[in-house]
């Protein structure tokens, strides 16, 4: 069997690949920067492990015999699920290995933001000194922090920010109180949760409904003064806008990981914007969370190869008696 890694961004050692032991498996590692590339290397892969690359329609197509694409993370926006499923192919995620990593960035935003951390740093470097009096600055027990999604990351920015003296609300279509009660957190809607945070934390995965979630409109029902983090996916944020109301004002700053297209163009807004601190998608990363992603990834394409389900898909495949029943439906 052949098990291609389209990127070259991450190694896999013996240790990390030891889930294919008894397995047979050609693993090899190609540089995935295009859908030719991708399809030159792996158009005879029985599984595919990516990390940014965008396995596309058309790559999907071109594979002959894919019963595997594991991403190796948490969003799965980059990899066509209606091609796969419509393939047979299983598309896998590894939703638990570094939500930890991720939530903590996200408090470590709010609160380098909230603080104004760079801006007393660079004063320090200035003049070896620096006015500590910044306007803005509040206790978080006299503050709201909102989430936008309660997933994993979601619930574990929840954990914390209430562990700090936040009040703690979130909006969560697919959350009902129950789910969080656990939390102590409020369930608002959108519009409440726009109005009243003063902390907006971004937890939602890219998708047609969701680009553009916080667009100018939204950014502008934003409470007057609030802190936007976003360690989701850029695609959410109308970057353009978000620029416009930091430097109006309107809101107080942005802690920002991730981007509508990365690397960041030297054009981006937000690279001019004083009151927001950029991180280059870093959230997800410690030591601790590389192995652990390496080897689940691994796992889960192998568990696929041996004839299993896997336990993180992210789409829904027919079970194998109705995919035979099918087959045979076809042949008649």
């Amino acid at each position: 069997m052949k098990v291609v890694c389209t990127s070259k961004l991450i190694e896999f050692s013996d240790e990390d690949l030891s889930a294919y032991d008894g397995l047979d498996v050609d693993f090899q590692v190609i540089d995935g920067s295009s859908e030719e590339a991708i399809l030159a290397g792996a158009a005879d892969a029985d599984a595919l492990i990516v990390v940014v690359e965008e396995i596309s329609r058309t790559v999907i197509e071109g594979l002959e015999r894919c019963q595997a694409i594991g991403r190796c993370g948490i969003g799965f926006d980059t990899v066509d699920l209606d091609a796969a499923t419509g393939r047979g192919i299983w598309v896998s995620n590894v939703p638990d290995a570094n939500y930890r990593e991720v939530a903590v960035h996200a408090i470590a935003l709010t609160l380098a933001v909230q603080r104004r951390l760079p801006a007393l740093d660079a004063g320090m470097r200035a003049t070896g000194w620096a006015d500590w009096a910044v306007p803005g600055v509040h206790r978080p027990d006299v503050q709201t922090f909102g989430l936008y999604g309660l997933g994993r990351i979601g619930r574990r920015v929840a954990e914390i920010a209430g562990s700090l003296g936040y009040t703690v609300i979130g909006h969560d279509p697919a959350v009902g109180q129950a789910d969080v009660e656990s939390l102590d957190i409020e369930l608002v809607g959108s519009e409440e949760l726009l109005a009243r945070s003063d902390v907006l934390s971004l937890h939602v995965p890219l998708l047609e409904s969701t680009r553009n979630v916080i667009d100018r409109a939204a950014l502008a029902r934003m409470k007057p003064g609030a802190v936007l983090v976003n360690v989701s996916r850029g695609g959410l944020v109308d970057e353009v806008a978000l620029a416009d109301a930091l430097r109006s004002g309107h809101l107080f700053g942005a802690g920002i990981d991730v981007f509508d297209a990365e690397p960041v163009d030297p054009g981006n807004p937000l690279l001019s914007c004083e009151s927001a601190i950029l991180t280059p998608h870093a959230a997800h990363w410690s030591e601790e969370s590389l192995a652990e992603l390496k080897r689940k990834v691994v796992e889960e394409s192998a568990r696929i190869l041996r004839g299993e389900a896997p336990r993180s898909p992210v789409n829904r495949l027919p079970s194998a008696a109705a995919r035979a029943q099918r087959s045979t439906g076809a042949s008649k």
